[in-house]
């Protein structure tokens, strides 16, 4: 087994994240983590803690580098609806096709209370609510910027449509992941838009 002082710990925390990612944190023993890492316990243990405070670790690397670029990319976008349309389009890839399909996202397994300490750990929790924040902030923001370019329709309330959107993206990191046709999603993700969308002028629907 290498010696703690002789691997790249962020190597190895990339390997645990993909782990807990697809297998479950509490579905995942130590054994497990070992067998995937080739490290000892020991070197786990001395590196990064038990159990839960590798969980943790690679949880939020999971958030720093998967979804906070994401959501910093939506919220950032000029375009509005079509760019939410657009995150939702390659969420919906992500999570139905290629090497992480049907995985979910690790966030919305601990949300679904399916990974360890994700109901009793104060700082998953901190991490979940903070993602949870900015998935709702990016949202806003774009539908802002959609109200501002004339594209929803009189009276939407901009921040319950923004708590709508973010638990729309759960719903598709929870359903992909339970096997859900990828069409099918696409379906849902089109009314809940078109339910926000201005009506088309007499001229747009000629």
């Amino acid at each position: 087994m290498p010696d703690v002082k002789h691997f790249d710990p962020e190597r190895v925390l990339d390997q645990v994240v993909e782990l807990f990612w697809r297998r479950g944190a509490a579905a995942t023993g130590i054994g497990e983590v070992v067998a995937v890492t080739g490290l000892s316990r020991s070197s786990l243990y001395a590196t990064f803690g038990g159990k839960q405070e590798l969980y943790l670790a690679a949880l939020r690397r999971y958030v720093d580098q998967r979804s906070r670029p994401v959501l910093d990319a939506l919220a950032a976008d000029g375009q509005g609806l079509p760019a939410i349309a657009e995150f939702f389009d390659r969420l919906i890839q992500a999570r139905c096709e290629g090497p992480h399909a049907r995985w979910g996202c690790m966030v919305s397994n601990a949300h679904a209370g399916t990974d360890l300490g994700s109901g009793a750990d104060a700082e998953v929790r901190q991490v979940l609510d903070a993602h949870h924040a900015q998935l709702r902030a990016a949202m806003r923001s774009a539908l802002e910027t959609a109200r501002s370019r004339g594209q929803l329709r009189p009276g939407l309330e901009i921040q319950p449509a923004a708590d709508v959107l973010a638990l729309l993206a759960y719903g598709v990191n929870l359903r992909s992941r339970a096997g859900a046709p990828a069409a099918d999603l696409r379906t849902t993700v089109t009314a809940a838009l078109q339910s926000l969308c201005a009506p088309k002028s007499p001229n747009e629907e000629k």
